[in-house]
């Protein structure tokens, strides 16, 4: 059986699309509560992708202690057993420190994973890996995506056509277990064992509260995704992309080097697309990753969802936080009562 987070102490999770506000609301909660940030994102795992990864700054890391940013080289991958790993035991630590665990980001998959579980899932396949790209080569990743829909629409749903290196990964497992990738997330795992523990009764267990930052307007957090490119490019979001490929051992199929913008960037620097193409492409890239993130979210039935548009998002957020907090304090202190 998958290990769940049924067993670890309270935290809160501040997930949302990209450009929603996140990082802004956990600061705000940080300047009320003694937490520590344990970042969800599968690029600000990675050193010297800054810019394009919208990594918090240098004051904003300072501010309150953060975890899981900068730790792998863009050349090293991090899955999403690893991530369930390294939190359950930050999450541990945080709270042996009388501090709250704050999770921080958009990577819905591990998001998930440390919630609900993942099964085992079967090794990589040589083979298996190598009849794909054969297939790629020939047909295309879009029609390997197509293929994908068939045998397992779930996680095709989540997937862009061009991602190549999850497409890969999904159509291998099918192929070697005959399940869809998808059978081997467990959405319904933590909410069954937290009802059997309660005797059905969730009222006053310490589940771990879910934010959701969501816009009511898609056009709001389009108009965002726009404004945050632009200022990426303006910071120098090309140089910063031009040093990764300076270093001579990069490649556009690694993991870190298909984030968003990052991939479009390399392309736009090799010739594979048109400079004019950059921004465009780029953006839609950045809109496909949005919704795949808010359709993520919105299978998670727990979540509190609270609208990023506002302009004081990071007081509801931390509204929010207290409130559970308090509710958690009293059922405590109601229990203990003779």
């Amino acid at each position: 059986m998958p290990t769940t987070d049924t067993d670890l102490p309270f935290y809160v999770a501040l997930a949302g699309p990209t450009a929603s506000g996140k990082t802004a609301a956990a600061l705000a909660l940080a300047d009320h509560l003694p937490c520590e940030i344990i970042s969800v994102d599968s690029a600000l795992v990675y050193r010297g992708m800054d810019i394009g990864s919208a990594k918090p700054t240098p004051a904003q890391l300072a501010q309150v202690p953060h975890h899981l940013i900068d730790i792998r080289d863009p050349l090293q991958a991090y899955s999403a057993a690893e991530f369930v790993r390294d939190a359950r035991q930050l999450i541990q630590q945080i709270h042996a420190r009388s501090r709250l665990p704050l999770l921080v980001g958009g990577t819905m998959l591990y998001l998930k994973a440390l919630a609900d579980g993942l099964d085992d899932l079967p090794a990589a396949n040589a083979s298996i890996r190598q009849q794909l790209e054969n297939e790629a080569l020939v047909q295309g990743w879009p029609a390997l995506h197509a293929q994908l829909a068939q045998v397992d629409a779930l996680t095709a749903e989540r997937l862009a056509p061009g991602d190549s290196q999850r497409i890969q990964r999904a159509l291998e497992v099918y192929r070697l277990t005959g399940r869809p990738l998808s059978d081997f997330h467990h959405a319904h795992t933590r909410a069954a064992a937290r009802s059997a523990a309660t005797g059905g009764d969730t009222t006053h267990a310490k589940q771990p509260l879910l934010i959701a930052l969501e816009p009511a307007e898609r056009a709001w957090l389009h108009a965002r995704i726009e404004l945050r490119f632009d200022s990426m490019m303006a910071s120098g979001f090309l140089d910063e992309v031009r040093n990764l490929r300076a270093r001579g051992d990069l490649h556009p199929d690694l993991p870190s080097m298909r984030c968003v913008g990052y991939r479009q960037a390399w392309q736009a620097l090799d010739g594979s697309i048109p400079w004019s193409e950059l921004r465009p492409q780029a953006i839609a890239a950045t809109r496909q990753l949005a919704k795949r993130q808010l359709t993520w979210l919105r299978s998670m039935p727990q979540r509190v969802c609270i609208g990023c548009e506002h302009d004081d998002t990071p007081q509801r957020v931390l509204r929010c936080v207290q409130q559970t907090l308090a509710s958690h304090a009293h059922a405590t202190t109601h229990a203990a009562a003779p």
